[in-house]
């Protein structure tokens, strides 16, 4: 069968994708990733097949100019999708407005630069299945436009799905923003709007239920596969470390996308300097470092993480799922988006330290507690062997063909 993928131009949300394309083609599947045009050499470089679509946007850059900016968005996940887990705003007078505003802003701006080209490529190639992460709901139309069955892939917890789930629960009479901006596409591409264009035929999912919070829908879940760009294991870390190895990470929307890590860095390194570790750390202009410390601009994770001890980041997904893979016990540092339900998820499921208001001396007094409690050894070792009794990318493909027939509607 022919899949089309689709992603809004962030590496964060394209990696997640990675492995299930990768799958998809290994099983004798035409494969193909559709994309703002800047964002083609990424698709290209994890070796599959890029269709420049639309015209260039950045999102972040737009994000900006709104209310709070991505100021806001460091201090949490942003209306209206907060509500998912806090009771007090699941309520429609929270939801409405705020739906209504995702809509019209973030949700669009992430999708139509693109819509009428990806349409027309969808109606040419004729996908049997279009995959899309949850800010690139334009495959959602062009699914609906081409007749293809189409599924969501998370990068996160589903609270995409849950907040669509309490505002159903809530709605009444009023106006639906989603229903009213799909059925502006239907109309003019010949479709009805339906639910499934909001959260998909079905949810493609690779965390493990621990560390996943669901909605009331239809998920097939695999494992988190590793993916984070072209890489090389360098000399160092193909020799097995002479002293425990502590790894240190804040991840890259940090930099790239916030300005900068939220810790002193070189406060921390210092004061781990008299534990007797070596701390690979992934960082850039940090000036002259303790000597227990290996300070690296980039190292592939799936490659390090097997060789520690203990780690410590920032609590994002594609860093901590790749560290709990390998069973390393973990310190989340937590500060923006979906990081701290996922630090709260990992020391829930004991693998790992959930830390707060971090300070260079709390970071390590719990190292000291990673290295010296066996407690958060076994807690990794038991996510570890949850995340591999889930079935693999390639496991999981003749679901996705069987999924495909019951939901394609034709062309």
């Amino acid at each position: 069968m022919r899949v089309l993928l689709t992603t809004y131009p962030e590496k964060t949300f394209f990696y997640h994708l990675v492995p299930l394309a990768w799958a998809l083609r290994t099983a004798g599947h035409e494969v193909r990733v559709a994309c703002q045009p800047k964002f083609a050499p990424v698709v290209t470089q994890a070796g599959l097949t890029a269709v420049p679509v639309g015209s260039d946007r950045n999102f972040w850059r737009i994000t900006e100019t709104r209310a709070g900016g991505t100021e806001a968005m460091r201090e949490g996940i942003m209306p209206p999708y907060d509500a998912f887990d806090d009771v007090a705003k699941q309520n429609l007078g929270y939801l409405q407005p705020g739906l209504t505003e995702a809509v019209r802003g973030w949700h669009r701006v992430s999708n139509f630069p693109i819509v009428a080209d990806l349409v027309e490529f969808a109606r040419a190639w004729k996908p049997d299945l279009v995959v899309w992460e949850p800010l690139s709901q334009a495959g959602a139309i062009a699914a609906r436009a081409c007749g293809a069955a189409h599924a969501r892939m998370l990068w996160s917890i589903d609270l995409f799905g849950g907040v669509r789930d309490h505002y159903l629960r809530l709605r009444g009479a009023e106006p639906d923003p989603f229903e009213a901006w799909f059925s502006g596409y239907g109309r003019k591409y010949g479709f009805e709007f339906g639910e499934d264009m909001v959260t998909g035929d079905f949810t493609l999912d690779h965390l493990p239920g621990s560390l996943q919070i669901e909605a009331d829908l239809p998920y097939l879940r695999f494992q988190y596969v590793p993916y984070g760009g072209p890489a090389s294991v360098p000399d160092w870390l193909q020799r097995p470390a002479e002293r425990p190895r502590i790894a240190l990470t804040m991840g890259l929307s940090a930099t790239e996308i916030f300005g900068g890590y939220h810790l002193s860095l070189p406060d921390v390194l210092d004061a781990l300097s008299d534990v007797d570790v070596e701390v690979v750390a992934t960082a850039q202009g940090l000036g002259t470092v303790p000597a227990n410390v290996r300070l690296v601009s980039y190292v592939p994770l799936h490659a390090l993480a097997p060789t520690c001890a203990a780690a410590v980041h920032h609590g994002g997904l594609g860093t901590l799922a790749t560290f709990a893979r390998a069973g390393v016990p973990q310190l989340c540092v937590p500060h923006h988006l979906d990081e701290p339900i996922f630090a709260a998820g990992l020391a829930r499921a004991g693998a790992g330290i959930d830390l707060r208001s971090p300070t260079a001396d709390t970071i390590r007094e719990s190292v000291r507690r990673l290295l010296d409690d066996p407690s958060f050894t076994r807690g990794a070792a038991s996510l570890q062997s949850e995340m591999d009794t889930l079935p693999s990318p390639n496991d999981i493909v003749p679901d996705l063909e069987d999924l495909t027939a019951k939901f394609r509607r034709g062309s």
